[in-house]
């Protein structure tokens, strides 16, 4: 197990919004850089090295939209950048435009998922899923909004209407934003889980580590995917009594 945690979250992960939980954000703020940067991106490497057809796949029709990302993540992170970037962490990284996905798996915290209008419903047709909270990319990939979701018991079908919605009224340049509350016993980031293998829901009394996803929705404007991004947080329970009582 590694221990990779924030220090603070800039966000309540404890407040209650009902289901599917969205406001709008902006693209200042679309992805974070938080004091866990560093070692989430050395974790990162090590998971590109040692498992990467686990946490990371794309259908070839993704290619343009996987790449209009990397080019709207180097414009809005990294604008100086010519064949390479510097990271906050002072590493340098290559840029690849032919293999768009392991670039940006390097560039930032956050990973991706990118969805494509099949017909009526949106399908994952690309991904970087380092840090799963207990799902499997390879049972994800080409399938549905409402397929995806289905180990998760409150996501029924009036849900799935209401969220297919949404992804259709997703504009260009205008970020949404959500967030989750996940209790586990462990700090590690890397936790995929077979949705057959249900994973036992913990509570605050009996973990320690919460876990906060902060995902985004936005349309990229050219190929007119979804790309969804996650942004893990996770802190010990003495840290996050701290957050709640400051001195």
């Amino acid at each position: 197990m590694t221990t990779i945690l924030q220090t603070s979250i800039p966000y309540d992960p404890l407040a209650r919004r009902p289901l599917p939980g969205v406001q709008p954000a902006n693209m200042d703020n679309w992805l974070h850089c938080d004091d866990a940067f560093a070692a989430q991106m050395q974790r990162r490497e090590e998971l590109l090295a040692g498992c990467r057809a686990d946490i990371m796949s794309m259908d070839p029709s993704a290619l343009p939209a996987a790449q209009e990302l990397l080019e709207l993540v180097l414009s809005r992170v990294y604008p100086e950048c010519t064949d390479h970037v510097i990271r906050p962490d002072r590493q340098k990284v290559p840029v690849d435009h032919s293999q768009p996905l392991d670039t940006l798996c390097r560039l930032v915290q956050e990973d991706f998922c990118i969805l494509q209008k099949h017909g009526d419903e949106h399908v994952l047709t690309a991904a970087i899923l380092c840090f799963p909270a207990s799902w499997r990319l390879s049972e994800k990939f080409m399938r549905p909004l409402i397929d995806i979701h289905v180990p998760v018991d409150s996501y029924d079908a009036n849900i799935a209407r209401r969220v297919q919605r949404l992804f259709d009224g997703i504009q260009p340049g205008r970020p949404l934003w959500r967030f989750n509350a996940l209790w586990y016993q462990d700090a590690e980031l890397h936790q995929p889980r077979s949705a057959n293998d249900r994973r036992d829901p913990q509570d605050r009394g009996t973990a320690r580590f919460l876990r906060s996803e902060r995902q985004t929705l936005l349309r990229l404007p050219k190929t007119e995917a979804v790309v969804f991004s996650i942004h893990t947080y996770v802190l010990a329970e003495d840290q996050l009594r701290k957050m709640e009582n400051p001195a």
